[in-house]
């Protein structure tokens, strides 16, 4: 750094990297007081249309389909080119250098591969045991559980804990996976771009995945709940409220909110929300159940955080 002028400016030097580094790793020195910590996550619908000048549904789409990268953006509409810089740019760095800089990582190989699996399994739930069945380069469950912390500590994958007040049930139960930006799915399976006209169930997989890491990328605390036969997607707590959260794309009955009816009662604290299309919202409200548009969920969150009396 260049000598300073005379004057007392106040200076502020800003560090920035891609990625969770331990500052204080290998230090003799804690840091502590020396810096402040900002961390920031991946982009959400609201801010790609303020940045781009979108129409706000439109980003929102884009955040479901190709992500909320805003250096991926202006090559959005060249599919290739988006692919490989998202591929090169983003991916590859974070898995190929910056991950190895947070711990170490003897069987990079099978960091790959775990990420590869919770990639091509969005928004799902899926035991560690059956994880490892799924990877050629077969590692112990205990491996495969810290490289998903890892991938969590990267900002990559988020590995949705079961909502429980027993810490034992909640540690038993399989994880719920969740991309943390839409891009990387798009870029790691070989269907590519979903399209919601021609793939539905695919698309629904995307939307919920893109609203439960939208909640987790805004500092929500975010798990699911399944009580067999019932379940909900998401239960989010946080400077949001508590909400119980489920994600209806397609056409849907009354019927199908039961597991999020039967949490609500059994946990009043938490506000019941159907995150669904604009068609859907007159079935949750017979049900008696509030609901947001897809599209204005990834935009603003829930529809206030007041929770019910």
């Amino acid at each position: 750094m260049g000598q300073l002028p005379a004057q007392e400016e106040p200076i502020h030097i800003v560090a920035t990297g891609s990625s969770a580094l331990r500052l204080a790793a290998g230090s003799r020195e804690s840091l502590a007081g020396r810096f402040e910590r900002l961390t920031l996550t991946h982009w959400s619908a609201r801010s790609l249309a303020q940045a781009f000048h979108l129409q706000p549904d439109k980003a929102a789409d884009l955040v479901v389909r190709m992500g909320s990268y805003p250096g991926a953006f202006a090559l959005h509409k060249d599919v290739a080119r988006w692919s490989a810089y998202v591929r090169d740019a983003i991916l590859e760095p974070a898995i190929g250098r910056d991950i190895l800089a947070l711990a170490v990582v003897r069987r990079p190989a099978l960091l790959r591969q775990v990420f590869g699996v919770a990639a091509s399994s969005p928004a799902q739930i899926v035991s560690l045991q059956k994880i490892q069945g799924q990877l050629q380069d077969a590692g112990a469950i205990e491996t495969v559980a810290s490289y998903l912390t890892l991938l969590e500590e990267a900002f990559l994958v988020a590995a949705l804990p079961k909502y429980s007040t027993r810490a034992a049930r909640r540690r038993a139960a399989p994880p719920k996976l969740v991309t943390l930006n839409n891009a990387l799915i798009a870029v790691m399976v070989p269907r590519g771009i979903a399209d919601g006209t021609f793939d539905p169930a695919r698309f629904g997989a995307l939307v919920e995945n893109a609203c439960l890491a939208h909640a987790w990328n805004s500092g929500q605390i975010v798990s699911y709940w399944r009580e067999e036969p019932l379940a909900v997607d998401g239960i989010l707590e946080g400077s949001w409220g508590k909400w119980a959260i489920e994600v209806k794309t397609g056409k849907f009955q009354t019927s199908e909110l039961t597991g999020l009816l039967e949490f609500a009662r059994r946990h009043p604290g938490f506000q019941p929300l159907v995150i669904c299309s604009a068609n859907g919202r007159t079935t949750a409200e017979r049900a008696d159940v509030p609901a947001v548009t897809w599209q204005q969920f990834l935009l603003d969150g829930p529809p206030g955080t007041t929770l019910r009396a």
